[in-house]
């Protein structure tokens, strides 16, 4: 076990000869406290997606939205961001009540496209002073950060657009290799492209 992965991810690691890059990307990008540019890539955001999974694994993802700053980088390690009204089924916030572990991903579709990933621990508060901050919420959520960790950007497309990503395979087409496999400190531990291996997983 490491921070970000557990043994079915070392099998499919292995598998693809993956798991030097795998290492490699968590020990150089891998981060536990907020800089500066993650807080204002977070603060600036009009969305991001929720993963959660309740007591039993079932999970469930949402998208939550607002306006620029809806969402906070309030500490070292923590964020928090409002609930605001919905339709009244609580599968995000029921789920936290349950299962506390989360996946939060920021994602940026603009001219240059930018993921953002939180891992953490949650908790839902009715009483939360931050709370105040926040016009329109109902409850406040709180996250505390285990990992963060930007993610590979090449499968985004612009909104509006009718062309998948360059990088997407499709019959005929030949992607390029993304810029970041040849930066000096991850180059000499990226595996050669392969094509899927024959069998299930």
């Amino acid at each position: 076990m490491t921070v970000l992965f557990h043994e079915g991810n070392r099998q499919l690691q292995d598998r693809f000869d993956s798991r030097r890059i795998a290492d490699r990307l968590e020990e150089k990008l891998t981060r536990f406290r907020f800089g500066d540019a993650d807080r204002q890539f977070i603060e600036g955001s009009l969305a991001f997606f929720l993963a959660t999974a309740d007591a039993q694994g079932r999970p469930d993802c949402s998208f939550k939205g607002g306006a620029p700053g809806f969402v906070r980088v309030v500490g070292d390690d923590e964020l928090a961001f409002p609930d605001y009204d919905g339709n009244g089924m609580f599968k995000s916030l029921g789920n936290i009540l349950a299962n506390p572990a989360v996946g939060l991903l920021f994602i940026d579709m603009g001219q240059k496209p930018r993921r953002l990933r939180v891992n953490g621990t949650a908790r839902v508060s009715s009483d939360d002073p931050l709370m105040q901050r926040f016009a329109g919420a109902q409850l406040l959520v709180r996250v505390k950060a285990t990992a963060i960790f930007p993610n590979c950007p090449r499968y985004i497309v612009t909104p509006g657009s009718t062309e998948p990503s360059t990088y997407a395979p499709r019959p005929g087409h030949q992607p390029p290799e993304p810029a970041w496999k040849s930066f000096d400190d991850l180059k000499d531990y990226v595996p050669a492209r392969r094509k899927t291996p024959e069998g299930s997983i």
